[in-house]
């Protein structure tokens, strides 16, 4: 549990720092209705970073609910955000931010 959460919260966080603006879609629920809307990144992360935070605060005084899965999720993002200048390749972040990967034009869905 904690080794594959932790990990693809690093990932998040990697993706955070190298793709800030791109556009996470999500459903929004509001009673009845079901709307999409486009949000970038660093805001969807955000809210995620910001509930693993939070939900892992009631562990602090020792006798809260288990919060080693929220902890291993912050440090993993955390981990990844501050890692990720060591082992990003920089020619190809401009291509992907430019919309080309492998010679081709690759497409938003």
């Amino acid at each position: 549990m904690v080794g594959a959460s932790g990990a693809i919260s690093g990932v998040m966080g990697a993706y955070v720092i190298l793709y800030p603006l791109v556009r996470v879609h999500t459903l929004i629920f509001l009673g009845i209705f079901i709307t999409r809307v486009a949000l970038p990144a660093y805001v969807m992360l955000g809210y995620w970073f910001l509930i693993q935070l939070v939900g892992g605060l009631p562990s602090m005084g020792g006798n809260g609910p288990g919060g080693v899965a929220f902890w291993a999720h912050v440090g993993g993002f955390v981990a990844g955000a501050l890692l990720i200048p060591v082992f990003k390749d920089r020619a190809l972040v401009a291509r992907h931010r430019r919309g080309y990967v492998n010679g081709s034009r690759s497409g938003a869905w």
